[in-house]
């Protein structure tokens, strides 16, 4: 009975032996992670539990190709390419305006507006008193055929046909008015007059738009920049139109990037002959390109804030620090890391954004903190 309490009182004591050194060494653990904590104000200490319950993962990341499929939301727009002006051939005031709303189709050849002008008035006079003395004799007739050239010439210069200036030869009196036509067919896009209002020559009256070809225009973020390039082919479907695509290229991007918004714009054109599209009508534009080399890692594992991206490194078992990072073009759930990299670092791929909450929580600062570019 002796022999077994004095086991037990043995046993005992190597229980409370093995708890303090247990205990001593978990105080030795987290004393030393307290200061690498505190020694580097980007890295931090996990342990093997820690790294378990947060699902930390890592992996070396070497160059891949990938496909980037990207679609892009876009707003179909007129093509200012094909914006015809029909303006003021004279000085004058616009007597009456054909057409008087935006959307009204103009055809080729119908009267646009009328125009009170006293220049072709006086044009017209000449051209009339130049007719009625051709046939007179000698000197007299031949200076009225200059006259009457001259006029005509002059009469054409202002926009009239010849229609209408065979008119005035049988006219009883010249008219201050004269009716204008459209040299163009299309939509009227702006009025940019108004009856009664006087017109400058060579100022603008109406605006056609040519709606047999469209702009479709998109934002795309500037890191995909380099991925864009003219006459690269675009397929584009319409909501209205689920079951028809287009295929265009892209026509222009711009050279500036907006500051704010980090967007660039792009431009396609896009065939419209039988005008079932309609400026306004929102459009998807895909984008693909085939073998795009980089170094490519999963998006959750980059954290991005406002002015940086960042990821974190295992720089020895359980120890992990932050590395700014530029990012590139994103697909299929992957994100291109356009930096130069040590290949052997190892990457965080699942997990960041736990490391980067206990980093806060612990420190109480954001991982960057004095880094910012």
């Amino acid at each position: 009975m002796q022999k077994i309490k004095k086991f037990s009182f043995i046993l005992l004591l190597f229980t409370v032996f093995l708890a303090c050194n247990t205990k001593k060494e978990e105080d030795q653990n987290a004393h030393q992670a307290e200061e690498q904590n505190n020694s580097a104000s980007n890295e931090f200490v996990l342990s093997d539990q820690q790294i378990k319950l947060g699902n930390i993962t890592t992996q070396t990341i070497s160059e891949t190709s990938s496909s980037l499929e990207q679609s892009y939301t876009g707003v179909l727009t007129i093509n200012q390419e094909k914006i015809r002006t029909i303006s003021a051939r004279a000085m004058g005031r616009i007597e009456k305006l054909y057409f008087k709303t935006a959307g009204d189709y103009i055809n080729k050849n119908e009267a646009v507006y009328q125009l009170y002008s006293e220049d072709i008035a006086i044009a017209k006079q000449d051209y009339f008193t130049a007719y009625k003395q051709l046939a007179m004799p000698g000197d007299f007739g031949k200076n009225a055929r200059i006259m009457f050239n001259a006029a005509k010439q002059k009469l054409l210069f202002f926009g009239l046909t010849n229609k209408q200036i065979e008119y005035i030869k049988s006219s009883n009196e010249v008219s201050p008015y004269t009716t204008f036509y459209s040299a163009y067919s299309g939509y009227v896009s702006e009025i940019l007059v108004t009856e009664g209002s006087y017109a400058m020559e060579g100022s603008a009256i109406i605006k056609l738009a040519d709606l047999n070809s469209l702009w479709l225009e998109a934002q795309v973020n500037a890191n995909y920049a380099k991925s864009i390039n003219i006459g690269q082919n675009a397929k584009v479907t319409f909501a209205d139109y689920p079951d028809k695509t287009i295929n265009a290229r892209i026509s222009f991007i711009n050279p500036e990037i907006n500051p704010d918004t980090r967007l660039l714009l792009i431009r396609m054109e896009i065939p419209n002959q039988n005008s079932f599209l309609k400026p306004g009508m929102q459009g998807i534009a895909k984008l693909t390109q085939s073998n795009l080399k980089g170094l490519f890692i999963p998006a959750d594992a980059v954290i991005r804030e406002q002015n940086s991206s960042y990821i974190w490194i295992e720089k020895s078992h359980g120890v992990f620090e932050v590395l700014m990072v530029e990012t590139g073009v994103e697909t299929n759930g992957m994100i291109e890391i356009k930096s130069e990299m040590d290949k052997t670092q190892k990457v965080v791929v699942t997990g960041a954004y736990g490391i980067n909450s206990e980093y806060k929580f612990r420190k109480g600062a954001d991982p960057m903190e004095g880094m910012k570019m």
